[in-house]
């Protein structure tokens, strides 16, 4: 069992930058699947990105060129720096590691809002 925590969410204008953290409550460093989601209103929870334990990337065609995931195995954290916001990334963002096949974790999730 791991317990995720995120933060560093907010309300921001159309083209600036925030930068989400999730601290896991244990070693991430043996830990493949790591990525972050999201969910707008009325909508479904979306992929957004994705990183390995070898530091590979992956992005959603969404997100690609503005947004970057990476982690910090010393600290425990996984991170996702948010450039050139715009409104249409407004949702709740989701923090998530698949420990085994089928068990999944997921943080508590944190509002990202972008203004016009």
């Amino acid at each position: 069992q791991v317990q995720l925590v995120e933060s560093g969410g907010g309300l921001v204008q159309a083209g600036g930058s925030l930068r989400l953290s999730c601290a896991a409550s244990r070693s991430i460093f043996s830990i493949n699947a790591m990525g972050w989601y999201r969910q707008a209103p009325e909508k479904q929870r979306e992929w957004v990105a994705s990183i390995t334990s070898g530091g590979s990337t992956t992005y959603a065609d969404s997100v690609k060129g503005r947004f970057t995931i990476s982690r910090d195995n010393a600290k425990n954290t996984l991170y996702l720096q948010m450039d050139s916001l715009k409104p249409e990334d407004t949702a709740v963002y989701y923090c998530k590691v698949v420990t085994r096949p089928g068990y999944d974790h997921w943080g508590q999730g944190i509002q990202v809002t972008v203004s016009s």
